[in-house]
């Protein structure tokens, strides 16, 4: 949903993704100067965590290329790029999303050129569809997306034990649980949502079931004029979000804290666990080497046959159309998209390959996620069918104003309507 969107989302996130990383600042791998030289390569990230390793690997088996990177959040980041583009500025390699879901995202930067054509790549044609539809604008590949993400519950396993709580798999269970966990001092649930982009993560576990389990079609509907948002089981997924804070999920003053302190909040057990994209778990292990962390859904219906899991491509990379190195930084993207590429990053997030093949070993912390993928029990990122990225910072802003008590359900819901009906 990370950020971001979701998006990722993916998050992550990216988000969040749904998108998504937390913020960080400008790395310089090895020596040498500024970007544009024949053996350095610029590169803007959101995979913070993640790509040191990348980088590190990618030099190793080009020596004498340095790479000069920045990581960051996904709300500065997508203020950012946008900007560096229109001035000639941006790196030679930079994070984007897939859709149209926010301003980072593949249709939103490929359409006034900002990004190079990656559909002669050899990896563009071993893209399954469904990855191939978000990474491709007017039937052209843009983005190098070497990951799968999911939403869901992530739980601390040590700190459930401590509780003597597992995880729910119903919505009357997860609020009976909700209601234990505060009855013991320990918060269900971190929520950062400081960072807006974390908003949407709670509500697209929920909408996941509550509007697509009964109507797999409801993408179209919208599409097609046949439905609102306003008049759809987005109210039931709304209204559901809205119970849990009422019912102690969360910690308090979720609108007071950050991605990174959620994080914090959940990997050192004050918290039970945190509803996040499966990108957290790297993170959450880094702050936590010892505890152990896993993936479930998150339940909206009191019939677990009926749950599914927003489950879609991540971020991945794309090359600026005009990049100072564009050799280099197609060597970059190719690496990502490699088995030993894919794999280390996937691994370091805890998240999934994006091409079949490439030998990688399931984390048992995404056993469920996989198990859900498989089953085809998933759904996209919701914003990544969205026809712009308006709905999704309407939806986020109009998310922390309901925390806020400046806004309701049923308001943000005619808001985002009417950013939908004005089209691309």
């Amino acid at each position: 949903m990370k950020t971001r969107t979701l998006t990722a989302v993916v998050a992550a996130t990216t988000a969040v993704t749904l998108l998504a990383a937390c913020s960080g600042g400008t790395k310089a791998s090895g020596s040498g100067g500024g970007g544009g030289g024949s053996k350095t390569l610029t590169l803007a990230s959101v995979d913070q965590g993640s790509v040191e390793d990348v980088v590190k690997a990618f030099e190793k088996a080009n020596p004498g290329v340095k790479v000069r990177y920045t990581t960051s959040g996904a709300d500065q980041y997508q203020q950012q790029i946008r900007t560096q583009l229109s001035s000639g500025t941006a790196p030679d390699v930079m994070s984007v999303w897939p859709g149209n879901g926010n301003p980072g995202a593949t249709y939103v930067l490929a359409k006034p050129g900002y990004l190079r054509d990656l559909s002669d790549q050899p990896w563009a044609a071993k893209m399954p569809a469904a990855i191939k539809s978000v990474a491709q604008y007017r039937g052209k590949t843009y983005n190098a997306i070497f990951g799968q993400n999911g939403i869901g519950a992530v739980y601390n396993q040590q700190a459930m034990e401590q509780a003597g709580l597992t995880p729910p798999d119903t919505w009357t269970k997860l609020l009976a649980f909700c209601r234990a966990a505060q009855a013991k001092g320990t918060p269900a649930f971190a929520l950062g949502i400081q960072d807006n982009w974390v908003t949407q993560l709670v509500l697209y576990g929920l909408v996941a079931t509550t509007v697509y389990a009964p109507d797999p079609e409801f993408d179209k509907k919208m599409q097609s004029g046949q439905s609102t948002l306003a008049t759809s089981p987005w109210t039931t997924a709304l209204d559901k979000y809205v119970t849990m804070q009422k019912t102690g999920c969360f910690q308090k003053n979720p609108l007071g804290t950050n991605y990174e302190a959620s994080q914090q909040l959940a990997a050192g057990g004050k918290t039970l666990g945190i509803v996040q994209g499966n990108w957290v778990i790297a993170l959450l292990k880094q702050k936590n080497p010892k505890a152990t962390f896993t993936l479930e859904p998150l339940p909206a219906t009191d019939d677990p046959a009926q749950t599914l899991i927003p489950a879609a491509a991540g971020a991945g990379y794309g090359v600026n159309a005009k990049a100072k190195n564009p050799e280099l930084a197609l060597k970059f993207v190719n690496f990502v998209m490699s088995p030993q590429g894919m794999n280390l990053f996937v691994k370091k997030q805890g998240g999934l390959p994006s091409l079949p093949d490439t030998g990688f070993q399931v984390d048992p912390s995404l056993t469920e996620l996989s198990r859900f993928i498989r089953s085809n029990r998933t759904v996209p990122f919701m914003d990544q069918r969205w026809p712009n990225p308006k709905v999704q910072q309407t939806m986020l802003s109009g998310l922390q104003e309901i925390f806020s008590g400046q806004s309701t359900p049923e308001k943000l819901l005619k808001e985002m309507d009417t950013d939908y009906k004005a089209g691309s």
